[in-house]
């Protein structure tokens, strides 16, 4: 994977502290239990072998004390997405004054909707809530968002190139628990212009990520 990637997401990291184990016989999952998994050796094991690898922690869902000792105890960094921040608790992991330099800062994944889409789906109170939580940005959306992710102290932020052009409804990578449909949106080369990348240089220099 290293000689295709940067870096390797461990996907459903919370599994390699423990998972949810179902009977054979069982007919649906609600009779599994949540069982010790060997995390700890299994990452001992990986980094004997190679050593310091780049590793990013896809720690979303149910996520307790443990998840995030394993994580933390091998410098991993977690995930957090602004898409998720806004509407929970104000401890919540995902909101940008709670990011740690250890992290990685999305505006959204592959299985979100579009950030555009996606704020348009909202409330108009919640939409305002939003604009007041990032200052009553000027820019429309998703703009304000790219910012946020930015300027947040997360090592690193990845930005969907949907976000990128400012895409709406129709251009989502990925809709969980569905089997048609997905992962068909491509990237033309020519939807770029030499003002947009201009303007995303300017925003990464400006944030002290060039």
């Amino acid at each position: 994977q290293l000689e295709l990637f940067d870096i390797v997401r461990i996907d459903h990291f919370r599994g390699l502290s423990a998972f949810w184990e179902i009977p054979a016989d069982a007919t649906t999952a609600r009779t599994g239990r949540w069982v010790k998994a060997p995390g700890a050796q299994l990452l001992s094991a990986v980094r004997r072998e190679f050593g310091r690898i780049p590793l990013v922690a896809e720690d979303l869902g149910t996520i307790d004390r443990d998840v995030d000792d394993l994580r933390d105890s091998f410098l991993i960094p977690g995930m957090r997405v602004l898409q998720f921040s806004f509407f929970g608790q104000t401890d919540s992991a995902h909101l940008p004054q709670n990011h740690t330099q250890n992290s990685v800062v999305y505006t959204g994944t592959h299985d979100n909707d579009t950030t555009l889409s996606w704020f348009e789906s909202l409330a108009e109170h919640e939409r305002a809530y939003i604009y007041d939580y990032l200052g009553g940005p000027t820019e429309t959306m998703p703009w304000p968002l790219i910012r946020a992710a930015l300027r947040s102290p997360a090592r690193l932020a990845i930005i969907p190139m949907q976000d990128i052009l400012g895409l709406g409804t129709g251009n989502r990578m990925n809709t969980p628990a569905t089997l048609v449909g997905n992962w068909k949106w491509r990237f033309l080369h020519e939807w770029l212009n030499p003002g947009l990348e201009q303007h995303v240089r300017h925003l990464n220099g400006l944030y002290g990520r060039t």
